[in-house]
C-alpha cells in the first residue's frame, strides 16, 4: 500500500497526567478519542481498548488499517467494523445495503451512521427509513472509525440499535496527495487533496472525480464529482473547525433480477430488465466544531445543515402490476436536515478513583419534500402519493462513568427522545400530525483486576424511529383501503456479556455475546421500494474479534459472527426474519515491514439467509477474495494494485424472494431475485505525495 499520507490535526496537549487518564477511560471512544487520544490512535497499527472501551463489541480502527483495506465502493469502509457486511443491490451511485447481528438494516435502519459528528441516516426517506449514503465518502481523508454495537450508550440515539459508525476526517494533511486510478469496466479516478497554513489556521482541500461502468451489459455510467473544503484552527481537544462538503452523482442501475430468468436463458448474470432504472443526487453541507477542554471539564458542539436530493428510478416487479407500461416508479426526495449537538462534562477525583459526569442535548430538525410515482423510461405516469413533512426531534442524555477503584468502573446513563411528525400530503386522509417520546436508560459493568483482560456486562434500551407517513397514515395511497398508522418510536432491549484480552503479546481479542429486542421490526416491501413496520422480534449472537501482530511486518485480522433471529409473536408464516444474517466471516492479512514492498489479502464470508418466513426458501452464501499490493517506487511515489474477486466467483451480493411478472409470463411468479457480486477486477493507482 502507499505511504501514509495523512494525520489528524492532534499534537500533543499539555494535560496533567491524572485528567489525561480520567478523560481515558471516562469519555470512551468517540468523545474521548476525539479529543485526546486520536494521536494515539492514528500512529498505532490498532489502538488497545482495554481501560477505554465500555463493551467488548465497541472499538476504533485507525488511519493505517483503514488505508490499508481494499474496498470497492466507500461505504465498504465500514466493514473496517468485526461483523459488519456492506452489499450492494443496485450497483453504483444508490445507498449500500447493511447486515449486522442477525439483522438485513436495509439501507441503514438501526445502523446509525455519521460523518465528522454529521447524521448520515435519512429519517422518513422515499426509499426506506433510515436510508444511508455513503458515496460522498472519501476514504484518504479518514482517519478514524468508531464503532459500536447495542444500545448501550446513552449518547447514541435514533438508529443506534444495532450499532453505530462514525467516520472521523482530518483536519489536516501531513503531505499533499494527487491520484490517478484506473481500472477494468470503465473505471476511473482522480483525486487532489492538502492542506494550507491560513491565518492561524490551516485550510484543508480535496477534490474527487469518479466513473465506472461496472461489469453489467448496460453499462452505469456513474458519474460522481465529490468536495471537500475544511478550516480548522487549534487542536481536537481544543479548537474549531468549520467545513463545507459537496457530492454529485448520476447512474444507470442494474436491479436485482429473477433467477428463473438466468436458469432458463432469457437473461445473463448482469443483465437488466428495465435499462432505465437509475438514479441521480446531490448532497451539500455546511457543518461547523468546537472544542475546548480544561483541567475538570470538556465542552464540544457541532452543528450542521445538509441539503440532500435523490431522484430514484426502480423496477422490482417488472410488468406485474401494469403489463403494458412495465411497475417502474419514482421515487423523490428532497431535504434540508439542521442540527445542533452540545454536550459538556464535569471531571473528579473520588476517594477509590475518579469520575465524569455528561450532559448533552440533540436537536435535530428535517425539511422533506418526497413522493412515490409510477413511471415509465423515467417519464411520470401517475403520482401514488407526495408528501411534504416537517420531522423535529429533542434528546437529551445524561451519563457517568466511574472507576470506582483499580479493578471496577461503570458507565450509568439515561436519554430522553421526543419526536413531532407534520406530514401534508396531497391526500388529505393520510395528512396530520403526530408526537411520541421515549425515555431509554443504560448501564455497563467493567471489570478488570488484571493487566491484560476485562470483563463486560451491558444493559440498555434504545430505539429507531418510524416513517413520518405512517404515523399519520389513513388510506393505503395506492389501493384507497384503510390503513393502520404505525408506531412514531419503537422501543428495542439489548443485553452483553462480553471479554477483552491481550494475554499474547500482539495478540488483541474480544468476545460477546448478546440478545437484542425490538417490539416491532421493519421489512422491505418490493413494491414500493420501503420498509414498513412488522412483528416483534428477538436475536441472539455470538461475535469473537481478534487482531495479531506477531512480527513488525505482518498482521492477522480474523472476526468471527453468528446470530440467531426470530419474531417474538405467533403467526402461520413462520418465525423466521427474511434476510436475517446467520453468519459472517473475515479474514485479512497484511504484510508491511517498512520497506518499498507492501501487500494485503481479504477473505470475507457472507453467510446464508432465510428468505421467506417459514424458512423454505435460502439464500447460498457468499465468499470473496480481495487483494491489494503496493511499491513505493521512490520517495513521494507510489503504485497500488488491487484486485477483487480474486477466485471470480459467482456468488450473489444480495438475494430477496417475492413475486414477478416477466413480459410474457401470464401470472406473477415467486422467485428468488438475486444481484450478482462483480467479477474479478483490477485497479492501479498511482499516489504522488507532495
Amino acid at each position: 500500500m502507499a505511504p501514509s499520507r495523512l494525520s489528524s490535526s492532534i499534537k500533543a496537549a499539555s494535560i496533567k497526567s491524572p485528567i489525561k487518564y480520567l478523560l481515558l477511560f471516562a469519555l470512551g471512544s468517540a468523545q474521548a478519542d476525539d479529543q485526546i487520544l486520536q494521536r494515539v490512535l492514528v500512529e498505532g497499527s490498532r489502538g488497545n481498548q482495554l481501560g477505554v472501551a465500555d463493551a467488548a463489541s465497541a472499538g476504533s480502527i485507525s488511519q493505517q488499517e483503514l488505508a490499508a483495506r481494499t474496498v470497492y465502493r466507500p461505504g465498504e469502509l465500514l466493514e473496517a467494523a468485526p461483523g459488519l457486511i456492506v452489499s450492494q443491490h443496485s450497483g453504483e451511485g444508490k445507498a449500500n445495503q447493511f447486515y449486522l447481528r442477525g439483522f438485513n438494516l436495509d439501507h441503514g435502519t438501526d445502523l446509525r451512521t455519521s460523518v465528522d459528528d454529521m447524521p448520515v441516516n435519512q429519517r422518513s426517506h422515499a426509499h426506506g427509513q433510515g436510508w444511508t449514503d455513503l458515496n460522498f465518502l472519501i476514504p484518504e481523508l479518514a482517519v478514524r472509525l468508531d464503532y459500536k454495537k447495542g444500545p448501550y450508550s446513552a449518547g447514541e440515539g435514533d438508529f443506534a440499535s444495532a450499532g453505530t459508525a462514525s467516520v472521523v476526517y482530518a483536519n489536516r494533511l501531513l503531505q499533499g496527495v494527487a491520484s490517478v486510478s484506473a481500472g477494468q469496466n470503465g473505471y476511473g479516478r482522480a483525486l487532489l487533496a492538502d492542506s494550507l497554513d491560513a491565518g492561524q489556521g490551516s485550510l484543508l482541500y480535496a477534490l474527487e472525480v469518479l466513473h465506472n461502468d461496472g461489469p453489467y451489459t448496460h453499462p452505469d455510467d456513474y458519474q460522481k464529482l465529490n468536495a471537500v473544503l475544511r478550516y480548522s484552527e487549534g487542536y481536537a481537544n481544543n479548537g474549531y473547525s468549520v467545513s463545507l462538503m459537496a457530492y454529485r452523482a448520476d447512474w444507470n442501475a442494474t436491479d436485482q433480477i429473477p433467477l428463473r430468468a438466468v436458469r432458463d436463458g432469457q437473461l445473463a448474470r448482469d443483465d437488466a430488465i428495465d435499462p432505465t432504472d437509475g438514479g441521480r443526487s446531490h448532497r451539500y453541507s455546511l457543518s461547523g466544531g468546537w472544542r475546548r477542554t480544561g483541567e475538570d471539564s470538556a465542552s464540544r458542539v457541532n452543528a450542521y445543515m445538509i441539503a440532500n436530493q435523490l431522484d430514484l428510478y426502480s423496477n422490482f416487479r417488472y410488468f406485474m402490476d401494469d403489463p403494458l407500461h412495465g411497475d417502474q416508479f419514482a421515487q423523490p426526495d428532497k431535504r434540508v436536515t439542521s442540527g445542533v449537538n452540545a454536550s459538556h462534562s464535569w471531571h473528579q477525583h473520588t476517594a477509590g478513583g475518579n469520575s465524569a459526569t455528561t450532559i448533552g442535548i440533540e436537536l435535530q430538525n428535517d425539511n422533506i419534500f418526497n413522493g412515490l410515482l409510477n413511471t415509465q423510461a423515467r417519464r411520470p405516469l401517475a403520482v401514488v402519493r407526495r408528501d411534504h413533512i416537517v420531522e423535529s426531534s429533542a434528546g437529551l442524555y445524561l451519563e457517568n462513568s466511574t472507576r470506582w477503584n483499580g479493578a471496577l468502573r461503570t458507565v450509568a446513563g439515561a436519554r430522553i427522545d421526543s419526536y413531532r411528525f407534520d406530514v401534508r400530503s396531497d391526500l388529505a386522509a393520510n395528512s396530520g400530525k403526530a408526537g411520541d417520546h421515549l425515555l431509554s436508560p443504560s448501564l455497563s459493568l467493567i471489570y478488570g483486576p488484571w493487566r491484560t483482560a476485562e470483563l463486560y456486562a451491558n444493559i440498555g434500551n434504545g430505539f429507531h424511529s418510524n416513517d413520518a407517513r405512517g404515523t399519520t397514515i389513513g388510506v393505503d395511497p395506492r389501493t384507497g383501503a384503510a390503513a393502520d398508522k404505525v408506531t412514531p418510536l419503537v422501543r428495542s432491549r439489548g443485553m452483553e456479556l462480553g471479554a477483552r484480552s491481550s494475554w499474547l503479546p500482539g495478540l488483541q481479542s474480544s468476545l460477546s455475546a448478546y440478545r437484542l429486542d425490538f417490539d416491532s421490526e421493519l421489512s422491505f416491501v418490493g413494491d414500493a421500494g420501503g420498509t414498513e413496520a412488522g412483528r416483534p422480534s428477538r436475536r441472539y449472537g455470538v461475535e469473537v474479534s481478534n487482531y495479531y501482530k506477531p512480527l513488525k511486518w505482518l498482521s492477522v485480522d480474523l472476526d468471527l459472527a453468528y446470530a440467531r433471529a426470530r419474531s417474538r409473536d405467533e403467526h402461520p408464516e413462520g418465525a423466521y426474519i427474511p434476510g436475517a444474517i446467520e453468519g459472517t466471516g473475515q479474514l485479512a492479512l497484511t504484510v508491511d515491514g517498512g520497506g518499498p514492498y507492501s501487500a494485503s489479502l481479504k477473505l470475507r464470508y457472507f453467510g446464508p439467509r432465510p428468505l421467506i418466513e417459514d424458512n423454505s426458501v435460502r439464500s447460498r452464501p457468499s465468499l470473496t477474495l480481495n487483494g491489494r499490493f503496493g511499491w513505493k517506487l521512490r520517495k513521494g511515489l507510489a503504485l497500488e494494485l488491487e484486485a477483487f474477486n480474486l477466485a471470480n466467483r459467482r456468488d450473489s451480493a444480495i438475494d430477496y424472494y417475492y413475486p414477478s411478472q416477466l413480459k410474457g409470463e401470464a401470472a406473477p411468479v415467486n422467485d428468488i431475485h438475486f444481484h450478482p457480486i462483480e467479477a474479478r477486477s483490477l485497479r492501479a493507482t498511482l499516489v504522488r505525495n507532495f
